[in-house]
């Protein structure tokens, strides 16, 4: 395909196409004016229709923008600006904002799919049903770490192009992320109480002291496991596509971390001082 295109200045007139000349049959110089002509004309409009009502689809750059954030600004500008009589809008039925509906709406069952699995395991390890519910809270933790962790990325490495902001997105490939962290984290508990049960297994050792004693034999393994797991995410973080999932395991790791190591033990005690210990 061959494009002729007249310079920026010299476009007011497409007449001005026509004293184009072209090298034609046996080398002579052709002008376009002998080859055709300019009509001005009126293309017709393509009607679409959808579910038999017809339909009018309006698409938008979203340049700086996640499709979320475009969205509820286009529905507070609708409200405070009302559609004629006869018109709707269907904000779920094309593009990116159903994309992010349905993905986000399939990893978030994938999710709770993931933590039934982890909670029978543990039931399963344990024998207990409690237990289990006790080392799941470091999952909830993860979150303290991912959604104020991308609040701080952006504030750090959000730099304009352009008229353009570049903000660093919770997308599909974080939620992933936080997915994979629910069997990771869990770990930290499991050290803790196993530890805890073991000491406790000793015998001559109250509740609470195995608690302090077991935080502090485990702190370092936990610390060092959880730093090995962090650097060994850093490469990913250069990856545009899977930056997201390494970014959702570096904060989720850390502020489960450092959570669980207080959170845990607290909950432990909390509900066992009174009770018998299911010892393994």
């Amino acid at each position: 395909m061959i494009v002729v295109r007249l310079p920026e200045g010299k476009r007011s007139h497409p007449e001005d196409l026509l004293k184009i000349y072209i090298k034609g049959a046996g080398g002579h110089m052709v002008s376009l004016a002998e080859l055709g002509q300019v009509l001005n004309t009126v293309q017709d409009k393509t009607i679409y229709h959808k579910n038999l009502r017809p339909v009018v689809y309006v698409t938008g750059e979203t340049a700086g923008a996640s499709p979320a954030v475009a969205v509820l600004a286009m529905q507070k500008h609708i409200r405070d600006n009302p559609l004629p009589e006869g018109f709707s809008i269907d904000w779920r039925g094309e593009g990116e904002w159903k994309i992010t509906l349905d993905v986000f709406r399939d990893l978030g069952m994938a999710f709770g799919v993931a933590l039934a699995l982890i909670y029978v395991l543990l039931v399963a390890q344990t024998g207990s049903l409690l237990v289990p519910v006790i080392i799941m809270i470091a999952i909830p933790l993860t979150v303290i770490g991912i959604m104020p962790g991308f609040s701080l990325l952006n504030l750090i490495m959000n730099r304009p192009i352009g008229l353009y902001p570049t903000p660093v997105f919770f997308t599909a490939t974080g939620m992933i992320g936080m997915i994979a962290l629910a069997g990771i984290v869990v770990r930290n508990s499991i050290i803790l109480i196993d530890f805890i049960h073991l000491i406790m297994d000793r015998g001559g050792t109250s509740l609470k002291e195995a608690i302090i004693e077991a935080g502090a034999i485990r702190t370092r393994p936990i610390m060092l496991t959880a730093g090995a797991a962090m650097f060994g995410s850093w490469v990913i973080t250069l990856d545009p596509i899977f930056s997201g999932l390494a970014w959702s395991f570096i904060f989720g790791i850390f502020a489960s971390t450092m959570f669980s190591l207080l959170v845990i033990p607290v909950f432990y005690y909390l509900v066992y001082r009174n009770k018998k210990i299911p010892l393994s």
